[in-house]
């Protein structure tokens, strides 16, 4: 009831525990307004055979709207009612597909999982595809975006940054889901089969909506980091930016690694400084252009590393770079021994004891939750990125230039 009369609100989400009726609150929002003429919703998932499984949304519509006077277009996925309003159901596999939506307008845009979507997918379609006209303005029609979504997966930081971490405001707000919020589920059947067969961090999501779960690692532990700005930054830096090479394209339901890129220098007394991570998950060209800018901007005082995959493929790669992308800069491809615990360890060693400090940046939040769970959670992308460039400005012999 909160989530749907929060008409005046551009953006609410509603987020928790599985269990707690979220997608039927989208499709409610949804069909608000379609007694108005000219009014038109929109219900995103990341495929479209997400949409059509059993009792999910489509289903879910179907038994909703088939006895009533609303049309059926199997075609498009659109319900047409008699006023003339509609809601489609689309899906976003990746950008490429924000450009079905190109010129169409929508008054309510609501994603079921937001977690599974990136922030831009979000906010793209979000600003630039819900709109209204004057008439619709005069008819009291709302521009809603609404979502939902259980902690976990590819967005949880972003969802978890914008909706549920940042105080809430006049444009944004955030209903909490809880099990016990469907009185149809059978709850006690439903919480003894998590217990029994989920891990404890995916039990914590699902049973309690807890946005805060976390795997603990044995590595690294947050307060061990020291984070200062820019300008405390010694100016006699030796430095690296070591890039760690595993990257593809994301899909729904998986969350590949990342090519991530560390930037960071040593001190002259020895100290570290962790000033930039870039990372992205993308095919081979967009991670070659990435790679490229960020050498034009990190400038050729910075010496340029990158893991070498084993065999061939790994030599191939390198030789690709070094002769071409990367040929007026100080590059070379990096074999790592060993596994990635015992290559993180000097590093470890170092951030206990507090010679590491991070450059507050966008980045730190995701690096340091991601080192917490080092070696147990999703990723290491930007854990190896650091054992690599340590390893690099210590003791494999460089020598040093300034950061300026």
């Amino acid at each position: 009831m909160a989530f749907l009369c929060l008409d005046w609100k551009p953006e609410v989400f509603y987020g928790g525990a599985a269990g707690g009726g979220k997608s039927d609150a989208l499709l409610m929002g949804a069909l608000q307004y379609v007694d108005v003429p000219g009014y038109h919703a929109l219900i995103l998932r990341r495929t479209f055979a997400e949409l059509s499984l059993p009792e999910a949304l489509m289903e879910r519509a179907n038994e909703w709207l088939g006895p009533t006077d609303a049309v059926w277009n199997s075609t498009n996925k659109r319900w047409t009612f008699p006023s003339g309003a509609s809601l489609t159901f689309g899906y976003l596999k990746n950008m490429v597909d924000v450009g079905r939506y190109q010129s169409a307008a929508f008054h309510y845009v609501a994603y079921d999982e937001l977690t599974h979507f990136t922030e831009r997918m979000y906010t793209y379609i979000v600003g630039s595809r819900a709109r209204r006209t004057k008439t619709m303005e005069e008819a009291g029609v709302p521009i809603r975006a609404r979502s939902a979504s259980n902690p976990g997966n590819i967005g949880h930081e972003w969802v978890r940054r914008r909706f549920v971490d940042e105080p809430r405001d006049a444009d944004r707000s955030y209903i909490p889901a809880t099990i016990d919020d469907n009185p149809y589920l059978d709850k006690e059947t439903y919480t003894a089969q998590m217990m029994r067969t989920l891990d404890p961090l995916t039990i914590a999501q699902l049973l309690r909506g807890d946005w805060t779960a976390r795997l603990d690692g044995t590595k690294f532990k947050r307060e061990w980091f020291k984070i200062v700005e820019k300008d405390a930054v010694p100016k006699d830096l030796t430095l690296t930016r070591y890039w760690d090479m595993a990257a593809t394209d994301p899909a729904p339901d998986k969350d590949p690694d990342w090519t991530c890129g560390v930037l960071m220098g040593r001190s002259s007394d020895g100290f570290i400084y962790v000033l930039d991570i870039r990372r992205m998950q993308g095919s081979p060209g967009a991670t070659e252009k990435l790679i490229k800018f960020t050498a034009e901007l990190d400038g050729k005082n910075v010496s340029v590393r990158m893991e070498q995959e084993p065999g061939a493929s790994g030599i191939i790669a390198i030789d690709h770079y070094s002769r071409g992308i990367m040929a007026p800069y100080d590059f070379l491809g990096d074999p790592p021994t060993g596994n990635k615990e015992v290559r993180a360890n000097p590093f470890s060693s170092q951030c206990q004891q507090g010679n590491v400090y991070l450059v507050r940046g966008p980045w730190v939040d995701d690096f340091l939750n991601e080192a917490e769970a080092f070696p147990n959670g999703e990723h290491d992308d930007m854990v190896d990125g650091c054992s690599g460039a340590y390893a690099d400005l210590t003791y494999k012999g460089r020598a040093g230039l300034s950061f300026l």
